[in-house]
């Protein structure tokens, strides 16, 4: 699964862990504003940034795209002189170039974030007052749709690149099964695995690797934020004063979800995984009997597709409590941020500008610590699917 990918996978991630935590450790203990020794401006790294386009292309941004750039390099070339690997260019340049087009989202949207301060306590201020220049709304409002329009774009050439990673994984899976198809062609649903499963796994992984990064990148960016936005609510609903309020209770609020899902859904994975099972032994049959009438007789049909019915049958059961858990649970996740603002709006110590902001923080870093809720389908599905090649590969180290 991942050896036909990339070179020695166990070292290969161990590494890239290692790498990216050294680089983040550099980076915030003097490497970003390393670049005045290269010709940056003094003091590039301390300047406020522009709530606008020009910050993607300011001093301090392009010295990260420069350090990023050769941070890849370095990998790539100790990777190339200690195992090179076919796939290489892809598993390593193409995973940096997804990793970087996750970091530009999540600064996308800090600089949204910044926006929304300054522009509801424009709106606020012109209702109170009675009015002001309409030529200001449209300003701020342009300044969001030009972000916007930059975003979607490198989103939807992510998403282009993405699928050709993905494709390309799927490649490398198939060539090494097929070089050893004698081996595994005695497999039930074999010709699955090697078709559908490849495709399904290498989509699979990468969406909830993106997810994972992205969550990981986005609590990076958002909780200093939201630690300095909490001395502006100082009390909680039913808890009362608390430093740092709204990050103990997105914390909070987000383990609970996380342990009640996993609690509700722990039966899903192994169902999945013997829907699969049953599935293939029906679909095998069939396919049997197409071209030997010897096979495919109606009592056995019948027998396999009773334990297709009894599998799906149990799966609508817990899907059926686990749906309702999780979809009560998101609905109040819906108010949860706003519930938390009650006592300081009440108590009129907050502008309409900085309660958006909150709001838009604090949904960000929640849903960062969500991400087992948020994925927990795409996980069960996943371990379904590890398994089947799982066991499908195990046929080779015998």
């Amino acid at each position: 699964m991942f050896q036909s990918f990339f070179p020695k996978p166990r070292w290969f991630f161990l590494s890239v862990v290692v790498w990216i935590t050294l680089n983040i450790t550099l980076w915030y203990i003097g490497g970003k504003s390393a670049g005045e020794w290269f010709g940056w401006p003094k003091g590039y790294a301390e300047q406020e940034l522009a709530i606008g386009l020009s910050r993607f292309w300011s001093p301090a941004f392009l010295w990260f795209y420069t350090w990023f750039l050769l941070s890849t390099a370095l990998f790539a070339i100790f990777w190339h002189l200690i195992a090179r690997h076919p796939w290489q260019r892809w598993s390593i340049w193409g995973s940096a170039l997804i990793l970087f087009n996750i970091w530009f989202d999540v600064q996308v949207n800090v600089t949204i974030n910044a926006w929304f301060a300054p522009f509801w306590d424009l709106i606020q201020n012109m209702l109170s007052s009675g009015g002001g220049s309409a030529h200001k709304i449209y300003e701020n409002m342009l300044t969001f749709l030009y972000i916007a329009m930059v975003a979607v774009t490198v989103i939807m050439l992510n998403s282009f690149f993405v699928s050709h990673y993905v494709f390309r994984w799927r490649t490398a899976m198939n060539n090494y099964y097929i070089e050893h198809w004698p081996k595994l062609r005695a497999v039930e649903g074999a010709s699955q695995r090697v078709q559908e499963d490849t495709m399904r796994f290498a989509s699979t992984v990468e969406e909830l690797s993106v997810r994972l990064v992205r969550a990981v990148m986005v609590l990076i960016a958002f909780l200093p934020i939201l630690f300095e936005l909490s001395k502006h609510v100082p009390v909680l609903p039913l808890i009362g004063e608390i430093k740092y309020s709204l990050v103990w209770a997105a914390i909070g609020w987000s383990i609970f979800g996380t342990l009640l899902l996993m609690l509700v859904g722990v039966k899903l994975p192994g169902l999945q995984f013997n829907n699969q099972k049953v599935e293939a032994a029906y679909r095998k049959e069939l396919v049997y009997a197409e071209d030997n009438p010897d096979r495919g007789a109606p009592l056995t049909l019948k027998e396999l597709f009773k334990q297709v019915k009894v599998n799906y049958f149990r799966l609508y059961f817990h899907y059926a409590y686990f749906n309702m858990v999780s979809t009560w649970y998101l609905q109040l996740d819906n108010l949860f941020g706003l519930l938390m603002l009650v006592p300081s709006i009440a108590a009129g110590v907050m502008s309409l500008g900085l309660v958006h902001q909150i709001l838009n923080v604090f949904d960000n870093v929640r849903s960062s610590f969500q991400y087992l809720i948020n994925s927990w389908r795409t996980i069960t599905e996943l371990l379904s699917i590890q398994k089947r090649l799982k066991e499908f590969e195990s046929i080779l180290k015998n």
